[in-house]
């Protein structure tokens, strides 16, 4: 989600805050982005190429970037929330809305995924999508056969079957900590609606949950890139890129890890994460020069290359390597996308609910 490892980097992600500087100079921009998410010279090309100075901040779950937002005074000029999040964020007024005369390259973006974003952000009005993906399976072959006798995982029977997550649990299974998108999924293996704000419904998911919690190693959002890459655990509920990433650097390791990764037959979600000026950003006009940069094409074609994920600008997907435009797990089927389902912004009400039932499953209470 840059040259900063979400391994190394995991547990500072919490700590991680813009660096206090004045408003009045006009040669800097803060950005808090996810980890793992540009490629290694994409900023310090842009400090050459504008003078402008990054600090460059990273945290792992959309969590707690919104608990830095709804403090207030976050200090940051760039955020990239998931559009289900920056619906509900944008709706507390968080955001200024973007000027799109500054936005030169803004035509360079895909008119179907706009409109698909714009469910979440009606008339595009505060973000510009920057990369889009799925939650799937990861997986390690070897492993994963030896014990289930296969090297491709086709359902989400692996996980949500206890007698089948429990032939796995020797050799590490991990998931997002992410209640949204976990229970989302769940609920979608149940043939529920995933944004379904039904207290008996959200009981069902988290029930199937907790199904799954006994054969579970951790709960987190970055720390299996590596785990994958090395063997330390075989399957994980995860974001696609992170997944393919880890199966690169597996492969530049040369140790031996073949990684999978599969949306299972019974569907996934989809995913678009945004970039947006919050509304007391100290320097929004640098800001906007960031996102025009961002935006040409032989820029976000370089960021797809790197961090796995497809890119929602019809100018730079012909520049993205072969490699990476031909791989069904960062561009998928038309057949995959069609079982694909996106999440909405929940309720202030609901979202209570939610935290409380992901955090008595993950405690075992």
């Amino acid at each position: 989600m840059q040259n900063l490892k979400r391994g190394a980097f995991a547990a500072l992600i919490g700590l991680a805050v813009a660096t206090p500087l004045n408003a009045a100079d006009n040669k800097v921009l803060n950005i808090f982005n996810w980890s793992d998410y540009v490629a290694p010279n994409t900023i310090a090309d842009f400090e050459k190429a504008t003078g402008i100075k990054v600090n460059y901040d990273v945290f792992d779950s959309n969590e707690i970037l919104e608990a830095k937002l709804l403090a207030g005074r976050s200090n940051y000029d760039i955020v990239v929330p998931t559009a289900s999040f920056l619906e509900r964020q944008a709706k507390a007024g968080i955001f200024r809305p973007l000027d799109k005369s500054k936005l030169e390259n803004y035509k360079n973006l895909d008119a179907e995924l706009l409109a698909r974003i714009a469910q979440n952000d009606p008339k595009n009005t505060f973000a510009i999508p920057y990369m889009w993906g799925t939650i799937g399976i990861g997986y390690n072959k070897d492993k994963i056969k030896e014990r289930l006798g296969v090297d491709t995982i086709t359902s989400w029977d692996v996980l949500f079957k206890p007698e089948m997550s429990a032939k796995l649990k020797d050799c590490g299974i991990a998931v997002l900590d992410s209640p949204s998108e976990a229970i989302g999924t769940a609920l979608g293996y149940l043939g529920i609606d995933p944004n379904s704000e039904k207290p008996e419904d959200l009981a069902k998911g988290t029930d199937l949950m907790k199904q799954l919690r006994p054969n579970v190693k951790y709960f987190h959002s970055s720390q299996y890139i590596n785990d994958l890459a090395t063997g330390a655990i075989c399957a994980v509920v995860g974001y696609n890129g992170d997944i393919l990433q880890a199966r690169t650097r597996a492969e530049e390791a040369k140790n031996g890890v073949s990684i999978g990764f599969s949306v299972p037959q019974e569907g996934g979600l989809m995913w678009f994460d945004v970039m947006a000026i919050p509304k007391d950003a100290p320097h929004a006009e640098n800001a906007h020069i960031f996102l025009n940069y961002i935006l040409k094409p032989e820029v976000t074609a370089a960021i797809s290359d790197k961090v796995h994920y497809a890119n929602a600008s019809t100018a730079a997907t012909p520049l993205v390597s072969p490699e990476v435009r031909n791989d069904p797990g960062t561009y998928p089927s038309a057949a995959v996308r069609s079982k694909l389902f996106t999440m909405k912004a929940h309720s202030a009400k609901f979202d209570r609910l939610l935290t409380r039932a992901w955090t008595e499953m993950k405690t075992g209470k």
